[in-house]
Order: structure tokens, then C-alpha cells, then sequence
């Protein structure tokens, strides 16, 4: 494994060299720096997860970001201290994630959705959907690094002989980029969008992986259950948002205006360009930038109530997509409900996922193919045989 993560990037993960324990790193090149030799803090990065150096806020990231600026500058390499070969390291899930919300704020994906499930109808979007930021509350212990294998799930189906208990057969992703939160705030207050900077760290890239036909079955009417919850896959290496400075997009006009505690300065989305990829075939390129809500209106939708926010919260932006297919983010889009056939070329036709397809997700920032911001990936393998997954009908 490689990265091709440049000096202006400088993501910050979490690794183990052969026989040692995991400690905090950060990826350049094809190298990896330990941070607890090259900044001389065991205290802080000697550790299995980021969730210590996060906790710490803006004042610190920015701190260690320039003093690894000024070492990356000087020039690190392969024999100094602390410097290893990404290829010669066990990269890790990089943070301990807290809690797990997903949302649901490309508008293209919803109306895509909305027109896919309701045919007919005349406005594809609920009512709230211009409102406020719709989304669900995961399972933050099912996040799972780039490059693990997903297992099909099983659950209740409806089909036309009755109601059973079997592995999903409409298996789907969605294309998203995920937000990691360093700084905690308290029970009961709120916070505003304004603050956004101060408590979110940086960004992955996210998988969603979606059982459609036990979402059908299961969300009426509270919502996504064990459709969803039964892996996320996010990249390795969180991209500080530091790293964006210049790639921010204006989103589409909000209409009608939103409430006070939504509104937010343009521009308002990261300029970030993905790429869905299905057993090594590009099938679309969906593009963040055009988000109808950003990640500082999802915090602050979020926390509206009281909620709190905790060290290594992860929240995901919901499907970016289109209404192209070139850059619709899901296979539930791209083949239309499953009635029209996906090209995979010499790998044949697809509309949703087959046991032992790899999906990956790359991202760029600001479309550039010189500045990866990662890559999650994983490959399904099949749902286990016997027990509660067998096919027991009612």
C-alpha cells in the first residue's frame, strides 16, 4: 500500500510497524512519520487512535501542522527516525469514532430517491427537505477502515411469496465524504454553525453500504435500521481541513431561506470530486461542491437540540450525486431501481452488488489528481451460511 498524499496535504492516521503496537502518524509521499519520535510527544501520539491529539483543538492542529510543515520542508526520508514506508506498515481505522450520524443533504440524490420510489409524483421531495438537513443515527461500532471486507447482510424481506429472513439481493453504496470531530461541547448547548472550524477536525472519504431491499421493508416509519448499519467504510487518513484552504465551493441557492441557525457564508461546501469505481471500472465522478447543505449547517442541525458533540464523532454528508448519470453517486441511481443494466465491460452487467465485487472511492480535492484527499474501498464476501441467516419465511 501507497499513498501519493503531498506535502501540502499531510492527513494524519494511525499505524503499527511489524511486532509494535499502533501509534498516530502522518502520511507523505509513500512514507508515514511517527509522530511520537518526529515531534519527540509519545504522550499525545503514542497511542492506538487520534482521538488524544483531536481533543486538544484548533490552537494545537494548527500548531503540529506547522511544525510538520517545517520538517516535511527540510526533507524526511527512509533511515531517520520515526520514518517508515507506508508499504511496510499496518495501517489502521484512525479514529475511535464516538458517534455516527449520516445525512442526507444532496439534493440530487434525494429527488433521484423520491422519483425512484414514488413514480408520479408530482414534487419527489418531502416537505422538510428544504428545511433542515435530514439524517439518521448509526451505528458508530460498525465503521470499518478502507480495505475490509463487508459481509452481505441479512433481514426481513418483503417479496411477493411473503415476508423472510435472508440475505440482501439489492446491495448498493453511496458516495460520501465524512466529517471527524476533535473538540467536544456540552449537553444542552447548542452549536452554531459559526463554530464549525473549531470543533471539526478534518474529512474522510465514506462508504455507506445500503441492503435497498431491507430498507424498503424496515424505514416506514422511522427510518434506515439494519439497512445501514452494518458497515461504513471510511478512509484511513484524516485530511485536516486546513488542507482545503482555497477548495470551498458555493452550494445552490437555499430556497426558501433558511432558518438563523443554518445560515452560513459562502462558500460553504469542499471543492471535492470523487470517483465510484466497481471492480476497477470508473462508473461516476459526483462532486461535493454542489451539496445543498454543508457540513457547518449538518453540525449545527445537529447539536440544535442540546445533543452533544464528542471526540471522534464522524458525520457523513449523505449521497453526492447528480442527476447525470456521470456523476450520480449510488447503484440505486445509476440503474434506476434495478431496471436498467450498469456497464462493467468484460466483468459484464450489474444493477446491484455481486459477492466478491470490490468498490473503491477516490476523492480530490478541488478535482485536482495531484491532491488525493483518500480512498475507501472494500469488497464484499458472501453472507454467512446456516443459522439466522438461512431462509426462514412467514
Amino acid at each position: 500500500m501507497t499513498t501519493d498524499f503531498g506535502t501540502k496535504t499531510l492527513p494524519y492516521g494511525v499505524f503499527a510497524p511489524p511486532g509494535e503496537a499502533p501509534r498516530v502518524g502522518v502520511a507523505v509521499g509513500d512514507l508515514v512519520l511517527d509522530l511520537s519520535v518526529v515531534l519527540g510527544s509519545p504522550g499525545e501520539f503514542a497511542r492506538p487512535s487520534l482521538n488524544a491529539f483531536l481533543a486538544r483543538g484548533s490552537a494545537r492542529w494548527q500548531e503540529v501542522r506547522g511544525r510538520l510543515g517545517d520538517l516535511v520542508a527540510r526533507g524526511v526520508g527512509t533511515g531517520q527516525p520515526g520514518v517508515h514506508r507506508v508499504a511496510d506498515v499496518t495501517v489502521l481505522l484512525p479514529v475511535e469514532v464516538a458517534d455516527f450520524v449520516d445525512f442526507f443533504s444532496g439534493i440530487e440524490h434525494a429527488t433521484n430517491m423520491g422519483a425512484i420510489l414514488r413514480p408520479g409524483d408530482e414534487n419527489p421531495l418531502k416537505p422538510n427537505y428544504r428545511w433542515l438537513p435530514v439524517g439518521y443515527h448509526g451505528r458508530a461500532g460498525t465503521v470499518i477502515p478502507s480495505g475490509m471486507d463487508v459481509t452481505r447482510p441479512s433481514g426481513q424481506l418483503s417479496t411477493p411469496g411473503g415476508v423472510l429472513d435472508a440475505p440482501t439481493a439489492r446491495l448498493d453504496i453511496e458516495a460520501e465524504l465524512g466529517y471527524v470531530v476533535g473538540v467536544p461541547s456540552r449537553l444542552g448547548e447548542p452549536v452554531p454553525a459559526s463554530a464549525f472550524r473549531e470543533h471539526v477536525f478534518g474529512l474522510v472519504v465514506l462508504i455507506d453500504w445500503s441492503a435497498r431491499d431491507m430498507q424498503a421493508w424496515e424505514y416506514q416509519p422511522l427510518g434506515p435500521f439494519l439497512a445501514k448499519s452494518f458497515a461504513t467504510t471510511i478512509s484511513s487518513w484524516v485530511v485536516p481541513l486546513d488542507a482545503l484552504a482555497g477548495a470551498w465551493a458555493d452550494g445552490p441557492v437555499q430556497e426558501p431561506a433558511v432558518l438563523p441557525y443554518l445560515r452560513v457564508p459562502e462558500p460553504r461546501n469542499p471543492s471535492v470530486e470523487l470517483e465510484f469505481s466497481l471492480n476497477g471500472r470508473v462508473l461516476s465522478r459526483p462532486d461535493a461542491g454542489h451539496l445543498y447543505w454543508s457540513p457547518a449547517q449538518q453540525l449545527a442541525h445537529l447539536t440544535r437540540n442540546g445533543a452533544s458533540l464528542r471526540t471522534g464523532d464522524l458525520y457523513g454528508t449523505g449521497t453526492i450525486s447528480a442527476f447525470d448519470p456521470s456523476a450520480m453517486g449510488s447503484l440505486m441511481e445509476l440503474s434506476w431501481g434495478g431496471t436498467r443494466s450498469i456497464d462493467l465491460g468484460p466483468a459484464g452487467t450489474r444493477t446491484f452488488l455481486q459477492d466478491g465485487d470490490e468498490v473503491a472511492l477516490r476523492a480530490y480535492i478541488g478535482g485536482d489528481r495531484s491532491r488525493p484527499l483518500g480512498e475507501a474501498r472494500g469488497r464484499i464476501v458472501p453472507a454467512p451460511k446456516g443459522g439466522l441467516n438461512s431462509d426462514h419465511r412467514s
